[in-house]
């Protein structure tokens, strides 16, 4: 990033501006450029050290001001009619379109608890960033465990509510309302709410969306594949799960890789105990993809969760990986593989969230939260009916 120089007033003398990072109070005569073509008022900074200093955050305002720009833009066409893509001359890669405008961001009643950044003007965890970069993992006393018990059982009860919707004909936004309503239902803050900004209150990926799709008024269509993420906060706590359903008849291709992911998951699942290194799940899950001809996403991983929504250990689901720590008792972390029908490498639409495959072809993914116990691990996502067996296995 760098700065354009000085910021002259309408008469032409010189405006005396304060740096706007935070602490320093020298004078400021250097202005981000991209806030001067975004329309953003303010972005001063003394120097360029001052403003590098302060691009992990101030970048965020662009982003804020893109995507309110593209929700706010005209949605008809030149003949009238409504035009839903809010990025005309946008690439997409595959089949699958946004359809704007969005709705407004749910409210919260104040009577629930939120997490720290859920009212933070850019949606920034100030937790999550005063450790970001440290591998340590934190080892849950055994009350932190019994209350991500409950948070972790409330979220699955979320993603049953959630189940209930999926069908054609049915819109994501009206899943995200369900879900909202579920979640507050349970008094708690729905964890994606305003997470860096993100406009809703779960993620719905369909067909060739990776992850963090954005639920919107497009209806879902028979032989569609749409995975359904929840997390929930409550008492302190993120709970954190997903699911890929069928939308109807869908496929066999679309099936195999359904199946196949969830089994990568759970065969993971399966080697998790203490003394195991994080880096060996990615082994076990990108051999299971790679026998059934898929591939494995290597930009998004699992994670710890706890306090903090996003946290150490780092958990790829790729082979060959780097990832930091040796597994043990009372810790808690989420593994969620997704896995591809063509290439693993992946593109962000414009909003800065849905990751799409570059090649347009279909991805699955499936979640939970485990805590390793002494002799292995407690999957605290668990559902609870079926004997713990995903939705699709009902449609296979």
């Amino acid at each position: 990033p760098g700065l354009s120089a000085a910021v002259m007033a309408s008469d032409g003398e010189m405006v005396r501006r304060v740096c706007e990072t935070d602490g320093c109070e020298r004078e400021a005569r250097l202005q981000c450029p991209t806030c001067i073509k975004l329309g953003i008022h303010g972005s001063f900074f003394c120097s360029q050290e001052c403003f590098k200093g302060s691009w992990s955050t101030h970048k965020l305002l662009h982003k804020k001001a893109k995507n309110e720009k593209s929700n706010e833009e005209s949605f008809k066409s030149e003949k009238g009619e409504m035009n839903t893509d809010p990025w005309p001359g946008y690439r997409y890669t595959g089949k699958l379109r946004p359809h704007y405008p969005l709705t407004a961001m749910r409210a919260v009643p104040s009577y629930i608890q939120g997490p720290d950044y859920a009212d933070h003007p850019l949606g920034v965890s100030e937790s999550e960033q005063s450790l970001k970069g440290t591998s340590q993992i934190k080892i849950l006393p055994p009350e932190d465990i019994e209350a991500m018990r409950l948070v972790c059982r409330l979220a699955r009860e979320v993603l049953d509510v959630a189940s209930m919707m999926v069908r054609s004909g049915v819109t994501t936004e009206e899943i995200d309302r369900a879900v909202h309503m579920a979640c507050l239902a349970r008094n708690c803050y729905p964890s994606p709410l305003n997470y860096y900004n993100f406009p809703k209150s779960c993620c719905t990926s369909v067909n060739e969306v990776i992850c963090h799709g954005i639920p919107d008024a497009r209806p879902l269509q028979d032989g569609d594949i749409v995975n359904i993420d929840i997390t929930v906060y409550r008492n302190g706590f993120h709970g954190d799960l997903n699911e890929t359903f069928f939308v109807g008849d869908v496929d066999e291709g679309s099936k195999k890789l359904v199946q196949t992911t969830y089994e990568c998951l759970m065969q993971a699942i399966d080697a998790v105990k203490p003394g195991v290194r994080y880096r060996e799940l990615g082994n076990i899950i990108q051999k299971h993809a790679h026998a059934s001809g898929f591939s494995v996403v290597r930009s998004y991983c699992g994670h710890g969760i706890h306090r903090l929504f996003h946290t150490a250990p780092n958990v790829p689901h790729y082979a060959k990986n780097k990832a930091v720590g040796v597994m043990k008792p009372g810790h808690v972390f989420t593994i969620e593989p997704m896995i591809c029908d063509g290439a693993w490498h992946d593109e962000t639409w414009p909003d800065s969230w849905t990751a799409v495959t570059k090649d347009g072809k279909r991805s699955a993914q499936f979640e939970h939260t485990l805590l390793v116990t002494e002799t292995g691990c407690e999957i605290l996502t668990r559902r609870l009916e079926d004997n713990g067996s995903p939705y699709f296995a009902s449609q296979l």
